[in-house]
């Protein structure tokens, strides 16, 4: 009994002295571990009087007992000494100066998209949503443009695994959603999303952009409201001086059409390699709704007519900041995005 005493009261002692989790495991491996020096002693008791093992074997277990309780406790003591030194140690020293915060930026796709919505919404024109897949039908026959007609090669396509079903080529099919829905109201909205064209990547081309189509429809709207609004828009995003012309193009959904050019702003109209040395910036496409389309959308072309039109958002932001290649808008290099 004298030996259990003396073990208990060294174990104790050196459990107090132990100052890590690591001098801690070594402690309960020696101690009250499967060969730890306190199970060692319960071997001892087949060598006792058969009178005294109980009382040696119930003195064994109070000091295993009392040892796990001292050492749960010094545990928890050493977890919370190391918190508090954690603590300590990552403390915010206030005195220094403070760091700069670093801000995320509007990709330059948005800045421009977002500054066509305020431009369109100020005249009066409200978002609408159409979906990025969509039929043949909407995309292609509605708009006049059936099956096998040349001007299919104007949009080389994704299509999908399912017949009929592709990834859209151009936010035009919109119109036809718009109308239909709308439908027999006087329409004014602008469709913006992502179009898909199978096409070869280049400075000047990629497979995916943004494209924010117009539709504009009532009874008594003319080429002239068309000329007028554009020729308003294109002097909000580019400038009050902005030299414009419109030219006579072919678009099957529109009747008559016509593209609209700007003068280019780097040389002033003198030519330069942006402009092709023409002077001149096509901008987007436009045109009067063709009868077929409004009679596809609901509406009696007797009655209603309508324009339209589709600008390419790269395509502007490239003219508006100078930038030479429409890859560096999905390169995600942060050279190129910070600038904005």
């Amino acid at each position: 009994m004298d030996t259990l005493d003396a073990l208990y009261a060294d174990s104790l002692a050196n459990l107090q002295e132990t100052e890590s989790m690591a001098s801690l495991e070594v402690w309960y491996r020696d101690n009250l571990g499967r060969k730890g020096s306190v199970q060692l002693e319960t071997r001892k008791v087949g060598q006792l009087p058969p009178a005294e093992r109980p009382l040696f074997g119930q003195q064994i277990n109070k000091i295993k007992q009392q040892l796990s309780a001292a050492y749960e406790e010094r545990l928890a003591a050493l977890k919370a000494a190391e918190l508090r030194a954690q603590l300590a140690a990552d403390a915010v020293d206030v005195t220094l100066p403070g760091r700069r915060q670093w801000r995320g930026r509007l990709h330059p796709s948005t800045l421009v998209l977002r500054e066509i919505y305020r431009i369109w919404g100020d005249m009066g024109f409200q978002v609408y949503r159409s979906r990025d897949v969509e039929t043949d039908e909407y995309n292609f026959e509605l708009l006049n443009i059936p099956a096998h007609h040349p001007a299919r090669d104007m949009w080389d396509t994704f299509y999908t695994t399912t017949p009929g079903v592709l990834l859209r080529t151009h936010t035009s099919p919109g119109q036809i959603h718009a109308m239909r829905e709308y439908h027999p109201q006087a329409i004014r909205v602008i469709l913006p999303g992502m179009c898909y064209r199978y096409e070869q990547i280049t400075a000047r081309a990629e497979i995916q952009f943004h494209q924010v189509e117009g539709l504009a429809v009532g009874r008594k709207i003319s080429l002239a409201d068309l000329k007028g609004t554009l020729a308003e828009f294109a002097r909000r995003m580019f400038g009050q001086e902005t030299g414009m012309r419109f030219r006579a193009n072919y678009f099957p959904f529109t009747e008559p059409s016509a593209e609209l050019d700007i003068e280019c702003f780097i040389c002033q109209g003198e030519g330069c390699a942006v402009c092709k040395q023409t002077g001149w910036l096509e901008i987007l496409g436009s045109g009067m709704v063709h009868p077929t389309v409004l009679e596809n959308g609901g509406y009696d072309p007797a009655r209603y007519s309508g324009f339209a039109f589709g600008m390419g958002v790269e395509r502007i932001a490239m003219l508006k900041y100078g930038i030479d290649d429409i890859r560096y808008f999905w390169a995600n290099d942060l050279r190129f995005l910070e600038q904005f």
